[in-house]
């Protein structure tokens, strides 16, 4: 299966509680971190495929805080693909690619992509970004993004799929765990779902 997320944040202390730019409630980031953990590797399996769009975690710049982010990297179900986000140092991504670490069925766990990506599945062509991408007219084609935290981008066209997006209530009113990675049918449920919502405003 392959699924999406953004900006999980690891180790924020900023974030950890913040209920206006982001959408969190925790003590520490301890917590917060294992409850990423424990709800990505609920419906996260061994060999299915997970689009990181961006900002993977709050660290210092350094060898410490970047092994600190690969234990928990090395934690969570499947293969991993990041888009390189604002908070997401290049000596970072360096640093796992150097470390890289293999699924049980021998691939790759992490693979990077610097700005972005088009992926194409139930008639949509998606282009997966860090920042909200403006793709005008343009049909069938949607962007799935991270960035922005609890907001949304007022276009049917843009789907916010971090973890602190608003745009889950768009799944037919269920109360999603925090951290747990959006699938695409999940994807494909909250984009039609906008579509209709902005319709109705019309």
């Amino acid at each position: 299966m392959i699924f999406f997320t953004a900006d999980t944040h690891f180790f924020d202390e900023y974030l950890k509680h913040d209920q206006q730019f982001a959408n969190r409630d925790f003590l520490t980031v301890a917590e917060m971190n294992q409850t990423i953990i424990d709800n990505w590797n609920f419906v996260v399996g061994l060999e299915d495929i997970v689009y990181h769009l961006g900002d993977v975690a709050q660290i210092a710049s350094n060898v410490t805080g970047y092994q600190q982010v690969l234990d928990v990297l090395a934690s969570l179900n499947g293969q991993i693909v990041f888009i390189k986000g604002n908070h997401d140092p290049r000596a970072l991504l360096k640093y796992l690619k150097k470390k890289q670490l293999r699924t049980p069925k021998g691939k790759e766990k992490f693979l990077f992509h610097d700005v972005g990506l088009i992926l194409k599945f139930d008639h949509y062509q998606f282009f997966l970004t860090h920042y909200p991408l403006m793709l005008g007219i343009s049909v069938n084609s949607i962007n799935l993004h991270g960035h922005i935290h609890h907001y949304a981008v007022n276009s049917a066209t843009n789907i916010n799929v971090g973890v602190d997006t608003p745009e889950g209530d768009y799944l037919a009113g269920r109360k999603r765990p925090f951290g747990q990675p959006f699938s695409q049918k999940e994807v494909v449920e909250m984009v039609q779902q906008k579509d209709i919502d902005f319709k109705k405003r019309k």
